[in-house]
């Protein structure tokens, strides 16, 4: 053997190259040669078997060689032995001819030389003497070389070169998808080369069976297995043997083949749903099949006994397993166990199963249970280290891996009868602690108590568990157990034996239950309670059962066990009367069945209510908070009477005592709560109420704090329902936020979400407000549970939004009644509905607009059985009418008869048709037939006739109302007063108009009350056109304003007059100069105001400006000067009356203000009102935005300033808030966005962006202008280009 492959044997010499392995075998063919002539010319002992007698001429060409050894007198004495034994070919990687003709090459070349020799050794005498020495030493070097290589083969034999198979590389478990390939791999070495075969589930694999599907390989001692487009069926453990004449060894590897969630393979065995026994009779399937205390080959199988027996008592169950990835089924007991719980032996270690159980009685076999979850027969230390079940596509990878040398296992501990019943007994052990490297079997003895005979109960195969079911025990005997371990290196020592054992059922069947007393629950439910079983161990639960009074035919409540003793049994008729019973149940059996109830009418109820939920605010003031809430889940059978509110203070977070909010129940879902304490924290509880009692309260709501709300926006809409609901559409209604903000609410937004979707999935339901508190939801999706929510808007934008309401599924429910409506020739509308649930206290409610229509003149109603009609007879169309609204504003209205949808309306004023614009305001709703124009006040010039003229087809008709002297000066004197008290009644105003009195102690008391009063108002008295000083005493409390004279006299007459003022105009140093300001208790756009320097009119520049923050006026001059200094005046003019406030910016009021204008200028010292860091408007805003009604307004502009400035939007100097409709952006410190969602009339205005930094304040302005489609003018609010 070469000396490369001594330390390589596991290599075989396929690889070597025809070339070498010739060079090889001629070196070993000469060798053998020279060395037997040699031997032949010294010793005369062995001549070579390639060198014929003559030895001078090589053997013919095809002669084949001999391997006898033969002396001088050609005697054999032996044979010459190959260095390798076996297949020629193997050895050499040359083919028999091939082999052959390469060692007749070799002996025609030994003989050669052997020849040549001799002629040389003749010739020797020739040479020169050094010359003979060096080829003499040559020699002899070479001759030791010969005789070495000689006996190193000498001492080589098969065993030296044979050695039984070796995984060099084992094969790996894999988990694929279905349709990917898979392959598997390993390295094996030994020799003689081994024979290599693979197997699936210990069955051969053949590649020709299924061409395509599986590939196997061999190269260079590697083999491979691929497995092409996996599916379901793949799932196995697969082996690779390895054998060859010196053993066999084999490896293993699983595959597991996952599947897509929620495909399901048809072959598997589906779940049945628990129905009735195909057998009359026979019960019905047991529930819940548990598997619990799985092992390598054992499981134990639990379950819960069925409701229905069918009235022949269950007289055993039979349990199935079946392998995951089949769908044959096998039965695991021969005769019917009683108990619910069975140990399932015999299990396949590594494998996945599924059990099921049926029960059975004297009329036949119940349909199976569903399938229990898969388990895996593995070590449980094994679940814990690769997860807790094995999935439900395959089996758990399992290897095995090589023995090695080990020891008799010790004794097994802790051996103990864990469950012991007639049919079977359950031991449990732990393993051995000595138990060497590979794992341990046991065997199971027993014998019975008293005797010392044991007897090995498993035989034939040892158990791989540390658990043991033993059967076929006689009932009544004594037995004990022990158990023993094995492995390959024997059978070690048993363990202690058992206590002795009697066979038979320690659990027993639980006693009957005791009373059963059903109560009155809903018109088709009863809640049955009874005494719980006094003898029951394990319990568990309770069956019930039902019949009609005096039927005797029962029928099950439920269908699973009862833990509990109350119990609400569903699905009863209304009227009838029903019967109870009770029966409870454990693993060892049913109980008999308890005594009958007595008989109950079905009928709902009347109970207390539920308590109420979702407490909300909806406005709060200083000392008054008006709460919301949800009605209660439960009414209790009856209706609602009436709420109760109470309310606790906290004070550092610790609750103090409740306290009555209201001794009279209230009957709506809102209430204000008063006589609260302002800036404190209070929270609040609801009781509901019905004609049983008060219900129990709800939880405390919220802690929320008692402060006046003073957001411009509204607040949440409230009293959210839904009716009408339907699989694709339903009706929601609200009631209107009780807090209206600034302005009164013009409209409402409803908003829709999937109820488990997100918070983020809220969308608009309506893109327009409406002004109706109500809406029909269409397009909804069938089967899906939906919320809604609802936010008010007024002219100052959109208020919060109200609590969502409860899930509602879109959906139809059987039995929903629709109103069917019908219209005669005559005009004659009739209406009907058909109701069957009617009962004698049924009564019908008809709504318009989803309010109850109180006036009924035109309306006739009947009711024949479950039918009930409405008729509304036709009425005559109404004359044109006028009336005044808010503000003063002038509405001209009639009522047309029905017309079509081409109906058309023209106005007429004094003969001359009038159109859509600023002054007039049309509108025509076809649906209810109800025409309007509106004018916002009544000038001189619109005295005269105004018509309405109508025309539907070639059907004309008009009304005309005639507005000329007196009628008109008093309608339009009625109209300006209203519009006034309007403006009048938005800022402070009186609500009682001055007044005196005189008190016991002769004191003249005059006194006024006064509305909108805020902390900033200033009440100033006059007497004759004279301010009263302060040595009066006055007092402003509650709204009501008194000036008391005591001792009055003569010279005390006169005319009184209080005046409400704002407060004084004062001065404020900045960093950018001096600021003027006051405040006014309310600023309205109406409001004018001036500002004057030395009694002229200021012209405002970039260095003197003014503006309006909330209610607060203020001029900026920035970097003052000498010529800044004078009085400065702000003069107000509200249409009615003046007002004029002043100050003196001079003298130690300049220098003082001058002075920390210059301090706050040090603090900043690069602050300059031309710094070039201060905040700035880049531009992209445009001077005027004329926009159409309904569209989207976006407007970007570019900010500088650094620090980064802030950002303010204001409308008609208003700050706005960003909303939903107002989204106000600023990205990136310089790009700030303005963008209102859908425009109205209501947008149009002057809009300004105002960025600030401590350098300095700059702002932009600009005009937005909304028309109305058609319309040739634009909106009031825009003012002149």
């Amino acid at each position: 053997m070469p000396f490369y492959q001594k330390h390589h044997r596991h290599y075989d010499r396929a690889y070597r190259s025809r070339e070498t392995a010739s060079a090889i075998s001629q070196y070993q063919q000469s060798s053998s040669s020279y060395s037997a002539h040699r031997s032949s010319s010294t010793k005369g002992a062995i001549t070579s078997a390639f060198v014929d007698e003559s030895g001078l001429s090589p053997q013919p060409k095809r002669t084949k060689p001999s391997y006898l050894a033969v002396d001088k007198e050609n005697q054999i004495i032996g044979y010459v032995v190959p260095i390798f034994r076996g297949s020629q070919e193997f050895a050499t990687g040359l083919s028999d001819t091939e082999e052959a003709r390469a060692k007749e090459t070799a002996g025609y070349l030994a003989r050669r030389d052997l020849f040549t020799s001799g002629v040389e050794m003749d010739r020797v005498e020739h040479k020169s003497r050094r010359t003979i020495m060096r080829e003499s030493a040559d020699r002899i070097s070479l001759t030791k070389r010969i005789h070495e290589n000689e006996e190193y083969h000498k001492q080589l034999n098969k065993d030296s070169l044979m050695h039984p198979p070796e995984f060099v590389i084992k094969p790996r478990s894999h988990t694929v998808w279905e349709k990917q390939c898979v392959r598997l791999h390993c390295t094996i070495t030994g020799w003689p080369e081994p024979r290599v075969v693979w197997y699936k589930n210990n069955i051969s694999i053949d590649p020709m069976a299924q061409p395509g599907k599986y590939k196997i390989v061999d190269s260079y001692n590697v083999h491979s297995l691929e497995i092409n487009r996996c599916d379901f069926d793949d799932t196995a453990q697969y082996r690779v043997s390895a054998m060859n004449s010196n053993g066999e060894l084999s490896a293993y590897a699983s595959v597991v083949v996952k599947r897509f969630k929620g495909e399901v393979d048809e072959s598997l065995p589906s779940p049945r749903p628990h129905a009735d026994a195909e057998v009359a009779g026979a019960p019905g399937a047991p529930l819940d099949v548990f598997c619990q205390e799985a092992n390598k080959d054992y499981v134990i199988v639990t379950w819960k006994q069925p409701a229905v027996d069918r009235g022949s008592s269950i007289l055993g169950y039979f349990v199935d397993r079946c392998e995951v990835g089949t769908t044959h089924w096998i039965q695991c007991n021969d005769t019917p166990i009683k108990f619910a719980r069975f140990p399932v032996t015999g299990l396949i270690e590594g494998r996945s199963y599924v059990f099921r159980v049926r029960a059975v009685n004297k009329c036949g076999m119940s349909h199976p249970s569903r399938v229990s979850e898969p388990v895996a027969a593995m070590d449980p230390a094994d679940r814990a280290r690769k997860g807790a079940s094995a999935p439900w596509t395959g089996q758990i990878i399992v290897t095995e891996e090589e023995p090695v040398e080990g020891v008799v296992p010790g004794k097994p501990c802790e051996l103990m009868v864990t469950e012991a019943t007639k049919n079977y007994v359950v031991l449990s052990w732990q393993p051995p602690s000595e138990k060497g490297h590979e794992g341990v079997m046991y065997y199971v003895e027993k014998c019975v108590s008293g005797t010392d005979s044991w007897q090995r109960v498993n035989t034939d195969i040892p158990v791989k568990s540390p658990r043991f079911a033993l059967f076929d025990l006689s009932e009544g005997k004594s037995y004990c157990f022990r158990v023993r371990c094995c492995n390959s290196a024997g059978v070690g020592e048993p363990s202690e034996p058992t206590e002795a054992t009697v066979v038979g059922d320690k659990l027993d069947i639980p006693s009957a239950p005791g009373r059963v007393v059903p109560t009155r629950n809903t018109d088709t439910s009863v809640v049955v309670s009874w005494e719980a079983s006094r003898q029951a161990k394990e319990l568990v639960g309770y069956y019930i059962e039902s019949s009609l009074a005096g039927t005797n035919t029962w029928e099950a409540c439920n269908n699973k066990p009862v833990k509990g003793t109350r119990f609400i049994c569903h699905g009863l008729t209304t009227g009838e009367k029903y019967v109870f019973r009770v029966r409870a149940v454990n693993a060892a059996g049913i109980s008999d069945f308890s005594q009958e109830s007595e008989a109950i009418e079905v009928k709902a109820a009347i109970a207390s209510p539920a308590p109420p939920f979702g407490i909300t605010v909806l406005e709060c003031v200083r000392d008054s908070m008006v709460l919301a809430w949800k009605q209660p889940t439960f009414m209790g059978g009856a209706d609602i009477t009436g709420y109760f509110v109470d309310y606790r203070e906290v004070i550092g977070g610790v609750p103090g005592k409740w306290h009555e909010a209201n001794i009279k129940a209230v009957s709506e879902r809102a209430y204000r709560v008063s006589e609260l304490k302002e800036n404190m924290l209070y929270q609040f509880q609801v009781r509901a109420a019905n004609m049983a009692g008060v219900g129990i309260p709800s939880r405390p709501s919220e802690i929320f704090k008692c402060e006046e709300w003073t957001i411009a926006v509204p607040g949440p809409p409230h009293d959210l329902q839904l009716q009408e609901v339907r699989k694709d559409s339903l009706l929601l209604l609200w009631k209107p936020p009780v807090y209206q903000g600034r302005d009164k609410v013009n409209g409402y937004y409803v908003d829709i979400k999937e109820a488990e979707a997100p918070f983020e999935c809220w969308r608009g339901v309506n893109e327009k407000a409406t002004s109706k508190t109500y809406m029909k939801v269409c397009d909804l999706k069938e089967g899906v549970t939906y919320i809604f929510r609802v936010r008010a808007q007024n002219k100052a934008g959109v208020g919060k939004a109200s609590e969502p309401t409860e899930p509602v599924l879109a959906e139809t429910k059987p039995g929903t009644a629709e109103l069917v409506v019908n219209v005669d020739d005559d005009g004659v509308i009739s209406l009907n509905f058909e109701c069957a649930n009617l009962t004698a206290d049924s009564k019908f409610v008809w709504s318009k607009n989803y309010e109850e229509i109180t006036d009924d003149k035109r309306l006739t109603m009947e009711t024949k059985g479950n039918k009930h009609l409405l008729i509304i007879h036709a009425e005559r169309k109404s004359e044109l009418a006028v009336e005044l609204l808010e503000k003063g504003r002038v509405r001209f209205w009639l009522q047309a008869e029905k017309m079509s949808a081409n109906g058309k309306v023209e106005y007429v004023f004094n003969d001359n048709i009038i159109s859509q614009g600023d002054k007039y305001k049309m509108n025509f709703d076809r649906n209810t037939g109800i025409i309007e124009m509106f004018m916002e006040s009544l000038g001189k010039e619109d005295e005269g006739t105004f018509t309405f003229q109508l025309q539907d087809g070639k059907a004309t008709n008009q009304s005309s109302l005639v507005l000329i002297g007196d009628v008109f000066k008093q309608l339009q004197k009625q109209s300006e007063f209203q519009r006034k008290e309007w403006h009048r009644k938005q800022g402070p105003h009186f609500v009682e108009y001055l007044s005196y009195e005189v008190t016991p102690e002769c004191i003249v008391r005059l006194k006024c009350k006064v509305g909108n009063m805020k902390k900033e108002s200033v009440a100033l008295w006059y007497k004759d056109g004279r301010e009263i000083k302060a040595n009066e005493k006055l007092d402003f409390s509650e709204g009501v304003l008194t000036l008391e004279i005591a001792q009055i006299s003569k010279k005390d007459a006169g005319v009184y007059e209080v005046v409400e003022m704002c407060s004084s105009l004062s001065i404020q140093s900045t960093e950018e100069g001096v600021r003027l300001y006051t405040f006014v208790n309310y600023y309205n756009d109406e409001l004018l105001i001036t500002w004057h320097h030395k009694d002229a009119a200021i012209a405002f520049t970039d260095r003197i400006k003014s503006g309006v923050v909330g209610e607060q006026l203020w001029l900026q001059i920035s970097e003052p000067t000498e010529k800044d200094k004078g009085k400065y005046a702000i003069e107000f003019f509200d249409g009615k009356g003046g007002l004029k406030r002043t100050v003196e910016l001079s003298g130690q009021a300049y220098d003082d203000a001058y002075a920390e204008f210059q301090r706050l200028k040090q603090t900043f010292p690069t602050c300059s009102f031309a710094s070039p860091d201060r905040a700035r408007v880049a531009g992209g805003l445009p001077d005027v935005v004329t926009i159409q009604e309904g569209k989207a307004l976006n407007l970007t502009c570019n900010i500088s300033g650094d620090p980064v400035p802030e950002v303010t939007w204001l409308k008609n100097d208003r700050e706005l808030v960003s909303d939903d409709h107002f989204i106000l952006k600023f990205a990136s410190g310089k790009f700030a966005s303005f963008t209102i969602t859908m425009v109205n009339t209501n947008d149009s205005g002057k809009y300004s962006i105002l960025v600030k930094n401590k350098y300095g304040t700059e702002s932009g302005d600009f005009t937005v202008s909304v028309f109305i489609p058609d319309e040739e003018a634009t909106s009031k609010e825009c003012p002149p280009k």
